[in-house]
């Protein structure tokens, strides 16, 4: 029998493949192995994870309440939550404000629904909750009020600025501290101990690392990470090679929220607390951070008016000539001038005189109403005018011995005031006995004037 396929293309074996070999999982980062999985394990936050901890006793007790973990980035916030959620034996759901919206905290709070009636209660972890808006932040009260969640939020913004009052009053804020060298150097030392081998640094760069890490533990590890991949066998970096190799990291600090406003904070006490010294560091500490030169100097010059005042009159003008300064050079050049302006201010004779009086006549102003000037000190340039009594007896001061007549000038119905009190410090001193000279010729003079005080 012919063979039917003869002359036809045969089909060829398909080469064996020899197996690849299994790739090996990429290492988990050293801050996610090194994760705590207790509370005691928790470093740096001891008033609230230590023995007598605000956490461990809520943890002992059994239950839990909703809170607000108010820290900046690195303290554990999300590490705590976690544990939290496992200690009491919650079920755990994670969201974050940057990504979510309001479809997905329906979704979220319809999940913790079905495990309540289960059951078993949710512990919900709102990542940067600072980041939602009012409507969205409102929308966690009835799930809170109901019991379906324990809502723990996390902000490194300070809550009572970013916040509801509705959902303050309804969690407890938790403060989570940055870490200190101690607690840094301990996580080095845990790190250490997972690698099994030392950080390659000498002991001045391993002090310049924990100062990089800016009290961020997961910087910190991470940190470590970096200098064990730069590091060639047996070699050891010093504080110079370390920095060249591991680019320092950006201090925490964000222009346009709390780091911004605690650190024009400390300058303007130093300058008020008349200390050079201190108001250079927190001037220079606001130049490495990136903030506007220019913002600096219309700071300053705020300060020349409210902390200094007459005290020194030269104060405003060396304030707003280191600002123009800045403008006119630019940087690096311009900073020295408003490191000069810190300097001088901080180094003044101190008064708020002024200060205090603006904000007194501006009540007075305020609470007083839309009273008329007193007739004698009105212009007259009409008839019917001088009728009515406008400029009747007004004395021209430059006409009156010393040049000061003592007339009030205050409307009739308010009487005379005193704002301004001026200190003994400095040029104020000067114009304190000047004043206390007029009050004595007022006293004299002033009942022979129309606008005489009663």
């Amino acid at each position: 029998m012919s063979d039917l396929f003869a002359g036809l293309p045969q089909e060829r074996e398909a080469p064996r493949r020899t197996p690849e070999p299994e790739r090996p999982q990429p290492a988990r980062p050293l801050a996610d192995r090194l994760r705590p999985v207790t509370l005691a394990e928790v470093v740096g936050q001891e008033h609230l994870t230590g023995p007598d901890g605000v956490l461990s006793r809520m943890v002992a007790s059994g239950s839990l309440g909703s809170m607000i973990f108010w820290g900046p980035p690195g303290t554990g916030k999300t590490t705590v939550a976690r544990l939290l959620a496992s200690q009491v034996d919650l079920a755990f759901e994670q969201i974050s404000a940057i990504f979510s919206g309001v479809a997905d905290l329906k979704k979220v709070f319809e999940a913790a629904r079905l495990r309540r009636q289960n059951g078993r209660q949710t512990l919900l972890f709102v990542d940067e909750i600072h980041r939602f808006n009012r409507a969205q932040q409102d929308s966690f009260l009835p799930v809170m009020e109901d019991g379906t969640v324990v809502l723990v939020g996390a902000t490194t913004e300070n809550p009572s600025f970013e916040l509801n009052a509705a959902l303050l009053s309804r969690a407890r804020v938790l403060t989570f501290r940055p870490h200190d060298a101690v607690s840094l150097a301990g996580l080095l030392d845990r790190a250490e101990a997972a690698e099994a081998r030392p950080l390659p640094l000498d002991e001045e760069a391993r002090a310049v690392l924990l100062r990089m890490a800016d009290g961020d533990g997961r910087a910190i590890l991470t940190l470590a990470e970096e200098v064990w991949r730069a590091a060639k066998p047996r070699e050891t970096f010093d504080a110079a090679r370390l920095q060249e190799i591991v680019q320092r990291r950006a201090p925490v600090y964000d222009k346009g929220q709390d780091g911004h406003y605690n650190l024009i904070s400390a300058l303007h006490k130093a300058v008020r607390g008349s200390d050079p010294d201190a108001a250079l560091y927190w001037l220079c500490r606001m130049f490495d951070a990136g903030e506007s030169p220019l913002f600096l100097g219309r700071r300053l010059v705020r300060m020349a008016s409210e902390d200094i005042g007459l005290a020194d009159p030269q104060a405003l003008v060396v304030a707003n000539a280191a600002k123009d300064a800045y403008d006119f050079l630019g940087s690096p050049e311009g900073e020295l001038a408003l490191a000069e302006a810190a300097v001088y201010l901080a180094t003044a004779p101190k008064s708020n005189a002024v200060y205090t009086a603006y904000k007194a006549a501006m009540r007075a102003a305020r609470e007083h109403g839309s009273l008329l000037p007193p007739k004698h000190i009105l212009n007259a340039p009409t008839g019917l005018m001088r009728d009515e009594g406008y400029g009747a007896g007004y004395a021209y001061d430059h006409d009156a011995p010393d040049a000061f007549s003592g007339q009030d000038y205050f409307p009739d119905a308010m009487g005379r005031q005193s704002f301004y009190r001026p200190v003994d410090r400095g040029a104020e001193s000067a114009i304190g006995e000047r004043m206390r000279r007029w009050a004595r010729l007022r006293a004299e003079r002033g009942s022979a004037t129309p606008g005489r005080s009663g």
